[in-house]
């Protein structure tokens, strides 16, 4: 996606649900944000790929305005990161963080801990068949010689 298409489609999203002014400052925002990383050494499709989906972005605008429009604080916005989705706050635009990799370690400590679980109940299971054993297989083998003689009779 180049520059102008992304800022077509922020322009769009946000227009739906903020007032014309409030557009244009977020576009302007978004416009000079990825010129200037592009003058500091990155590719125009980088800083857009990690800038994300413009209508992500769009409705965490338009949300963050109407947690501001309904705040009674008057202190700005109704919350400062929403890190959960890969975005932040920052001056009062909201920047994508970069989640890569923060998945990876959550799927890695849940397989952990299903394994452990698996474990935990193979050595219960094991312990149960240990305890009993002494006692069951003498008790099987005393059934099976008295079956074994009841019949011969």
């Amino acid at each position: 996606m180049t520059r102008n298409e992304f800022l077509d489609r922020l322009r769009e999203a946000l227009g739906n649900d903020l007032a014309a002014p409030a557009v244009q400052e977020n576009v302007d925002y978004y416009n000079q944000y990825i010129l200037d990383e592009v003058k500091g050494g990155k590719s125009e499709e980088d800083v857009i790929d990690g800038l994300g989906d413009p209508w992500v972005i769009a409705r965490t605008v338009i949300d963050a305005a109407e947690g501001r429009q309904g705040s009674s604080a008057g202190s700005g916005y109704a919350y400062e990161s929403d890190t959960q989705y890969g975005y932040e706050r920052q001056d009062g635009y909201v920047k994508r963080i970069e989640t890569s990799g923060r998945g990876w370690w959550k799927l890695i400590v849940i397989l952990l801990g299903v394994i452990g679980v698996l474990i935990a109940v193979v050595a219960v299971v094991g312990g149960i068949i240990s305890l009993i054993a002494p006692i069951l297989i003498p008790v099987l083998i005393i059934m099976i010689i008295i079956r074994s003689f009841g019949r011969r009779r």
